[in-house]
């Protein structure tokens, strides 16, 4: 992983992220901790998928091989 994305990521620590995953599913929470496998850890995470049916999931570990993307708050450039 680049020092820039752990530098985001660390930045992001405590704020609220948006994952999208390989299943296509979405979930959002807040980042808790992450390592070099991009292993992360959400608290009061929710399955955002189906808009219309929200599920709270609570804390979760999350496999940095069903990663697709993590969205960090907007308010911290990428650049």
């Amino acid at each position: 992983m680049s020092d820039k994305v752990i530098d985001i990521l660390e930045k992001s620590l405590g704020k609220t992220a948006l994952v999208r995953l390989k299943n296509r599913g979405s979930l959002r929470g807040r980042l808790e901790g992450f390592d070099e496998h991009l292993n992360l850890v959400l608290r009061d995470a929710e399955n955002i998928s189906d808009a219309r049916n929200v599920k709270k999931l609570g804390s979760i570990i999350l496999r940095g091989d069903n990663i697709v993307t993590v969205s960090p708050p907007k308010s911290y450039p990428l650049v």
